[in-house]
């Protein structure tokens, strides 16, 4: 099925507004609101993103910073926290140190995906949710132990 762009911007904002409303009473790891859809890692190029589109849905840590140097000890970082990483989320996730986004801008990920799922098709919607929500909540988690790892990077 094909949709205009006018229905894929509806769809894709109005899935985000379900999701960020199913999330928004979830407290995060320290007990405190969080604003679930754009989630604050406190530390600059270090985005924990959510993106689904008509064939998959991938939740994935991203690390954007422009100087590849400094992208790689902050790579090197998160290596050195995957067993954490990894127990904390309860799966194993993908890890590519030099991956690029979508504008073809370089970065580097740990990311995990499920497929096939549509976003633009609202009977995906329960497995979308079932598939971000318990991730982004064990990233938080993992993020409220481990950010401090990075202090040296700030």
């Amino acid at each position: 099925m094909m949709y205009s762009k006018t229905e894929v911007t509806q769809l894709r904002q109005a899935f985000w507004t379900t999701f960020g409303q199913y999330m928004a009473p979830v407290p995060s790891a320290e007990g405190v609101p969080t604003n679930w859809i754009n989630y604050k890692t406190g530390l600059k190029h270090v985005y924990f993103r959510m993106q689904a589109d008509g064939r998959r849905a991938t939740i994935s840590i991203e690390l954007t910073h422009p100087d590849v140097g400094v992208r790689e000890l902050f790579f090197e970082q998160f290596l050195e926290l995957k067993t954490l990483l990894h127990e904390t989320l309860g799966e194993t996730w993908r890890w590519e140190a030099d991956a690029v986004d979508t504008n073809g801008q370089p970065l580097s990920r740990i990311f995990t995906e499920l497929t096939p799922v549509n976003l633009f098709s609202r009977d995906d919607w329960p497995a979308l949710i079932s598939f971000f929500k318990p991730r982004l909540m064990a990233l938080d988690e993992f993020w409220s132990n481990a950010q401090y790892a990075f202090d040296a990077l700030r």
